[in-house]
């Protein structure tokens, strides 16, 4: 297993997680071990979505097999519940071919979901969709109430506001008697996994993914928007990517093309605070400055120690 033990590349957006795993996957195919990688960030999921989501287009793949890729429609859900057992099953599969799997992502839930020893509770549509309905019916303060009866541990750890955090909690505790809520990263590790974070100073990461974000609205996301709109447009989960709706609102004259920017570099500056918090909390990971020479030389001597 050490010769495929798995690998996990994270950090925040815009520190060169796609390039960093490329690099390692080809060093390690050029010494004789094969390794493919597995996305693991939601967005990248979707079919049609790759200036907004900086997918990593074929030709600068170098030939590296990727995995879960475009495999959404933007009209469709995406569930970690149900990534969870797509990724894991590539995994052991790949591992079963002597593969190395390098899972690369920055959705932190989706990454924690699969290298943590974490099962999702359980779920009934019948019970959800009746939920649901009082939801709408009394609101979510209600139904709060009826959850702080309940489980008021539950009740103390969910917003009353959020309602479909509040339908999830009483759909746990009608079939499961109580709602746990807790993180994966809690949890031991799901099988050995050497994790390897790139970090980026923020003064240094600030410039760079305001640049970015000019350089998706250089690169047509406006037109991809509004091809993706003709046929269907985004459902709920493709909605929140960062960038569609600030698009949408420039097609749809709510927006200056300035406006519509400036909106998207906030929002990716806040999102990459989040995901650098979370992913700080991963016991055991390697922080590695993306920007220093030799980073994959580096990188194999700690999967090295980690073997």
């Amino acid at each position: 297993m050490s010769q495929t033990r798995l690998i996990a590349v994270v950090g925040a957006t815009g520190t060169g997680k796609s390039a960093f795993a490329i690099e390692l996957a080809t060093s390690l195919i050029a010494s004789g071990q094969p390794a493919e990688i597995i996305n693991a960030d939601a967005m990248q999921l979707y079919r049609g979505m790759d200036i907004g989501t900086a997918k990593l287009p074929l030709d600068d793949r170098r030939g590296v097999a990727h995995h879960l890729l475009d495999i959404l429609d933007p009209s469709e859900e995406a569930a970690v519940a149900e990534y969870q057992p797509l990724a894991r099953e590539l995994i052991v599969a790949l591992q079963g071919r002597g593969v190395t799997p390098i899972l690369v992502g920055g959705s932190g839930l989706y990454v924690s979901a699969v290298i943590h020893d974490f099962a999702f509770p359980a779920r009934d549509p019948e019970t959800r969709a009746q939920l649901e309905a009082e939801l709408e019916a009394l609101g979510s303060h209600a139904l709060h109430a009826r959850l702080a009866t309940l489980d008021p541990d539950a009740a103390a750890r969910v917003d009353p506001a959020n309602g479909r955090r509040v339908v999830r909690a009483l759909e746990v505790v009608a079939l499961e008697g109580s709602f746990t809520p807790g993180l994966p990263e809690d949890r031991p590790p799901w099988q050995p996994v050497t994790v390897f974070g790139l970090h980026v100073e923020r003064d240094e990461l600030v410039p760079r993914l305001d640049a970015r974000v000019e350089d998706m609205w250089r690169d047509g996301i406006v037109e991809e928007a509004a091809a993706l709109r003709a046929r269907g447009g985004l459902g709920v989960t493709a909605s929140r990517a960062i960038g569609y709706a600030q698009a949408f609102g420039e097609l749809d004259g709510e927006l200056s093309r300035d406006e519509a920017i400036a909106a998207t570099q906030a929002l990716t500056r806040r999102y990459a605070r989040r995901q650098v918090s979370w992913f700080r909390r991963y016991r055991g990971a390697h922080w590695l400055d993306a920007s220093a020479p030799g980073l994959v030389e580096l990188a194999l001597e700690a999967r090295g120690r980690d073997d």
